[in-house]
């Protein structure tokens, strides 16, 4: 004789509900794009009813810049850990590098563009969008630093080098999201032309970067 007897459901703490929403959206938004994070279609998302999204969210647009902002917090993380223990600073930026050629950086790269064009229109996004490209500045800086003080690299303001870096990074986004052509067939010059442009400005040897991490050694001194 089968049991009648239904499984009881565990009501999720507040926390883990909001997280659990803000994570669905963040997949919307990396997938779709941010105009399609709405309280109807996160409520589908989650088999639940629109009441109790706008209950954690009152506001759709509360909930696209926290969407945007954790889906950009876990890519620095990701791409650029804080913990230094993730190695030297010319391994780490190495390691950056290296996937900021895959696909998950293209889907990013997508998000990027998105919220900076909303953010003309989304005070709460444009603020969220800022409070990120602070972070980023500051990280890479961050490394950028402990390698000068390393001796790994050389370079005289590791803050304008991290916002040249990050600029030739953006630009070679918007590139890669606007070229309709074979992505196999993209030169490799261009491919390459952020991580040239950081072996250059921090005074590395060429491909000094694209050598596998446990492969690195610090760069000699400059002659210059």
């Amino acid at each position: 004789m089968s049991s009648s007897v239904q499984p009881k459901r565990v009501r999720k703490t507040p926390e883990a509900r909001r997280a659990e929403i803000v994570a669905a959206a963040a997949a919307v938004a990396l997938t779709e794009g941010l105009e399609c994070i709405t309280m109807r279609r996160m409520a589908d998302e989650l088999a639940v009813r629109p009441g109790l999204i706008s209950h954690y969210f009152p506001v759709a647009e509360e909930l696209v810049a926290e969407a945007f902002g954790s889906a950009a917090t876990a890519e620095l993380e990701e791409l650029l850990p804080a913990d230094p223990a993730a190695g030297r600073p010319v391994e780490r930026l190495a390691r950056f590098f290296s996937l900021t050629a895959g696909e998950r950086y293209d889907g990013m790269s997508r998000l990027w563009l998105n919220a900076r064009h909303l953010s003309r229109f989304r005070d709460g996004l444009r603020e969220r969008v800022g409070h990120q490209e602070a972070r980023w500045r500051d990280r890479l800086t961050g490394v950028i630093s402990a390698g000068v003080a390393a001796g790994e690299f050389r370079t005289e303001d590791p803050a304008f080098t991290a916002i040249h870096l990050l600029v030739v990074l953006d630009g070679l986004s918007a590139h890669a999201n606007t070229d309709r052509g074979d992505p196999s067939e993209r030169s490799a010059a261009v491919a390459n032309l952020a991580v040239s442009t950081a072996e250059r400005e921090l005074r590395l040897p060429a491909g000094a970067l694209r050598t596998r991490p446990e492969n690195l050694r610090p760069a000699p001194p400059a002659t210059d």
